[in-house]
């Protein structure tokens, strides 16, 4: 059953048909907020939220004792382009610049464009303050259990098993152990299929953590294109493979970081084939799976998994708090190896933690959350991709993001953003430069910026500014 839009996304709907047909036009004022309020009955209040929404995405501005205004249109910008990538696996050598970049972007005084962070305001933080209190007072043995001995809460097992419905499940509860975040459950499935040495395919551009992840382990990166919109190459993985020599493959098949690409249903069919037929084990990313933008949750690639060799790794960090440190991994038939990993390395995750995430998803708040962050993220990367189109240079590509809340600009080849990294520390500025993103050190002339926040005036100004930065319009 369709679920009834709120009163202020459908005033916000409305005046945006209105806008993008022609009826508003680019820099019309628009009817007054008590206007409004009194022409459609609704609270002052809820016009006002409206007008936000509207803020956000870019397609209205409010000026000063004026009132708001239409926004001119965003120019329409091209994708960025698919590029070869080297033939030849390699080591990975990043980490040090990136731990500057992060340390550097976390500072109070810049703006926030960098780490993929969530604005707090958009997170559930009183309720899970609530429900550590009670699950505190009602289950106070949760504080003298034997981590190693009872690793996993069956409770919260029992809400992933369900929550795998809509994965294209369910999973087997035994499939599941509960990690201390995500990143520990990919390091953990690396750690269980691979030895120092290893070939590991990944995508390019791909998440800078998980090169991380090989550098730490000793492995070597090898990089497979993607496309913007439709993730991984298979062609390219297969082409790559057909002599061997690849242990495994680190992908993000939904919401992919840093481009926001989905793949789809037929390209994760057949990526799950090749792997499971060649003996490439799969480490799934699905972090970003329940941020997409569409109207139903896409599948994971483990859903086409027959041989249970892919190995689905996410947590509750984008949606819920990155404090939480819960993440999980379905592990398929690595199960006993990846299990083991976790003992000898870190034994059990928290099991009062474990325990307010379960009564969490129990109530069913969580589905509610969703529906509105996705609502939030999807107008937050629509009002950096416009003003990107305002400020970057003329020829500046932009991503399409389907999931997730990041963006890939790609600017034009003169530029290096590794190079102009330093500048705009300088003038408060941040963002990750591409070549962080591969192994090989390409995407120099790219960035990734961070859409977790709403997009301010503050925020715009700093995209301005970025924009000059790059040799964009003043």
């Amino acid at each position: 059953m369709a679920v009834e839009p709120l009163r202020y996304e459908k005033l916000a709907g409305e005046l945006a048909g209105m806008i993008s047909g022609g009826i508003l036009s680019h820099g019309e004022r628009l009817p007054s907020v008590r206007r409004l309020a009194q022409e459609r009955r609704l609270s002052v209040s809820t016009v006002v939220q409206a007008l936000r929404q509207l803020e956000e995405r870019g397609l209205v501005e409010a000026r000063p004792q004026s009132g708001y205004f239409v926004r001119p249109a965003p120019v329409v910008r091209s994708e960025p382009q698919t590029r070869s990538t080297p033939d030849a696996p390699m080591p990975v050598d990043i980490s040090q610049r990136l731990v500057h970049v992060l340390q550097a972007g976390a500072r109070p005084d810049v703006a926030p464009l960098s780490a993929a962070l969530p604005a707090n305001s958009l997170l559930p933080i009183a309720a899970l303050h609530r429900l550590y209190a009670g699950v505190a007072r009602r289950h106070p043995h949760l504080l003298e259990v034997d981590s190693h001995v009872n690793m996993d809460q069956p409770a919260l097992v029992r809400q992933l098993v369900r929550r795998s419905l809509a994965w294209g499940g369910p999973l087997a509860p035994e499939e599941f152990i509960i990690t201390n975040s995500c990143t520990e459950a990919l390091n953990l499935c690396l750690r269980a299929v691979t030895k120092p040495g290893d070939t590991v395919a990944v995508e390019s551009p791909g998440y800078y953590l998980m090169l991380q992840l090989l550098e730490t382990l000793g492995l070597k990166a090898l990089e497979i294109p993607c496309d913007p919109r439709t993730g991984m190459s298979v062609e390219a993985l297969e082409l790559a493979s057909r002599n061997g020599g690849i242990a495994a493959c680190l992908l993000v098949a939904n919401g992919s970081n840093p481009l926001g690409s989905l793949m789809p249903d037929d390209k994760k069919r057949r990526l799950a084939v090749l792997t499971a037929a060649r003996g490439i084990a799969v480490i799934e990313d699905d972090i970003y799976g329940d941020l997409h933008f569409s109207d139903e949750r896409p599948w994971p690639l483990k859903a086409f998994d027959t041989a249970g060799n892919v190995m689905l790794c996410a947590s509750f960090s984008k949606c819920l708090s990155p404090s939480l440190r819960i993440g999980f991994v379905a592990s398929g038939r690595y199960r006993q190896a990846v299990a083991l990993q976790k003992t000898i390395t870190s034994g059990g995750t928290n099991p009062l933690t474990q325990m307010v995430l379960a009564e969490y998803l129990e109530s069913g708040a969580m589905e509610r959350h969703l529906r509105g962050l996705r609502r939030s993220y999807r107008h937050q990367v629509e009002a950096m991709q416009a003003a990107v189109s305002r400020y970057f240079p003329a020829s500046t590509r932009i991503a399409q993001p389907q999931g997730g809340y990041v963006l890939w600009v790609e600017l034009p080849e003169h530029i290096d953003t590794t190079q102009l990294h330093g500048r705009a520390l300088r003038e408060k500025l941040s963002y990750v430069p591409g070549a962080l993103f591969s192994a090989s050190g390409m995407y120099r002339n790219c960035l990734r910026l961070n859409c977790g926040n709403p997009h301010t005036p503050e925020i715009d100004d700093a995209v301005r500014r970025l924009g000059l930065l790059f040799g964009g319009a003043k």
